[in-house]
């Protein structure tokens, strides 16, 4: 099991105090004593050694040593919008995109979209960014955005030097990109609207298409994401 722990306070001190379910972890699952070393990291781009020094009702007490920035980060930053699958398809989906260096997650609100993205399933989706980045040793957090209409999606991500919306039935397929940020578009299962499709094709992104099978929301955002950062 993972020996790293995520810290919610920005780590300025040789002390820091671990709190709420990474202390339980690391107290109740990995069995922690005064002495053991673990890692922690707190989404800067650093990750520290750390000693448990004191277990106390509030915490756990960890005197910080060694301190390293380490860059695990892909080279494309690549922003996902993706209107969000239903149930723990959600989890998966965000573990993957995690592993694969994803910097920015958007749920969509869209015309088919099945799962509305509430308050409490984003505050789920963050919490499982922190697991996947824990397993995966990446030290900055992907962002979990506050959800976004389709249009208003579109607009934030105007800039981006390539955007692709995955729209099944197209003839052209991702293309490789050396553009420092990209912006993609996953749709819910009954796939864009042509009312959506049209507007973000009047705005300059490109639509492509997958593969002759169809793809799950899920599924079809790691393909995407992995033809990108490769």
């Amino acid at each position: 099991m993972s020996d790293r722990y995520f810290v919610q306070s920005p780590v300025v001190s040789d002390r820091v105090v671990l709190v709420g379910p990474e202390a339980h972890h690391l107290l109740h699952v990995m069995r922690a004593r005064p002495g053991t070393c673990i890692t922690l990291f707190d989404g800067s781009g650093w990750q520290f050694d750390a000693l448990v020094e004191q277990i106390g009702r509030n915490g756990v007490e960890l005197t910080i040593g060694g301190r390293q920035q380490v860059d695990r980060e892909a080279p494309i930053a690549v922003t996902l919008g993706v209107a969000l699958p239903k149930g723990d398809r959600q989890k998966w989906l965000v573990e993957k995109v995690v592993e694969l260096g994803i910097a920015r997650l958007v749920p969509l609100e869209t015309e088919r979209g099945v799962a509305q993205p509430r308050a409490s399933a984003v505050e789920r989706l963050r919490r499982g960014v922190i697991e996947a980045s824990k397993q995966c040793g990446r030290n900055r957090l992907m962002e979990i955005a506050e959800p976004k209409t389709w249009p208003a999606f579109l607009a934030e991500n105007a800039t981006a030097e390539c955007r692709l919306v995955a729209h099944p039935g197209q003839s052209t397929p991702p293309p490789p990109t050396s553009a420092p940020r990209a912006a993609v578009a996953i749709g819910p299962e009954g796939g864009f609207t042509d009312e959506e499709i049209a507007a973000s094709v009047a705005q300059g992104w490109q639509t492509v298409d997958l593969g002759p099978r169809v793809l799950r929301v899920e599924t079809a955002a790691v393909a995407l994401a992995a033809r990108l950062i490769g």
